[in-house]
């Protein structure tokens, strides 16, 4: 039900779009964890790498529209747990994510680099996304398994900080983290006794903390201050 109200809130959102828009195109790159029945549960703890593409569209000084692509890696061990009964299980995995993500991006003061007062702004985001990910497919032999991928949808939220670096370069520290529907990422499954572990009542989650560079061009948007 939530990501419906989302869907159709960002749908409407769309539809006021003008011709006169700022874009923004960049890079993203960090780091990235993973939240689940191995390892740490600490929520912010990147110990992996995340990089990819983001895409923005400024509606006003105050919203903007966003896409992003990412690639990651997301990987724990039983070992890093301060927990001693999963220090005694020992279990850990490594697995791949590559998510498209879109939403917005909402400005806590007034952003807009075609001024010098604005230029600077933290920031909250909501968005939804669908990611791919490895999964366990059936056990071939003890300890031997074949593998495939799955397609899932997560809702992905955070905070940043955002401001200009130079001319129409801007940079940001951001942190979002995903909450996902399948508890899967580290590879449990409960038809495999040897992979039917932790709490199924709980879903997978993963984060991405790291920084944007995004470049602003376009014809001035029609709220911009001269």
């Amino acid at each position: 039900m939530m990501v419906k109200k989302f869907l159709f809130i960002l749908i409407i959102v769309m539809t006021s779009i003008s011709n006169a828009q700022i874009n923004e195109v960049g890079l993203h790159g960090g780091g990235s964890n993973y939240i689940g029945d191995i390892g740490s549960t600490t929520y912010i703890n990147p110990n992996d790498y995340a990089f990819g593409v983001i895409y923005k569209y400024n509606l006003n000084p105050r919203i903007a529209l966003r896409g992003t692509f990412t690639y990651a890696k997301v990987s724990a061990e039983d070992s890093n747990s301060k927990n001693i009964a999963k220090q005694q299980r020992d279990l850990s995995f490594t697995n791949t994510i590559k998510e498209l993500a879109v939403g917005i991006e909402f400005n806590y003061f007034e952003y807009d680099l075609s001024t010098r007062d604005k230029s600077q702004t933290p920031y909250i985001l909501m968005e939804v996304a669908a990611y791919n990910y490895n999964i366990v497919k059936l056990q071939t032999a003890p300890n031997e398994y074949e593998y495939g991928n799955k397609t899932s949808f997560s809702i992905p939220f955070g905070l940043g900080y955002k401001t200009r670096i130079v001319g129409n370069l801007a940079g940001a520290i951001e942190i979002g983290m995903r909450y996902t529907f399948t508890d899967e990422i580290d590879y449990n499954h409960e038809m495999i006794s040897a992979l039917n572990f932790g709490n199924p009542n709980y879903n997978d989650w993963y984060v991405f903390t790291g920084i944007n560079l995004v470049y602003t061009f376009g014809r001035p948007a029609c709220f911009a201050t001269r």
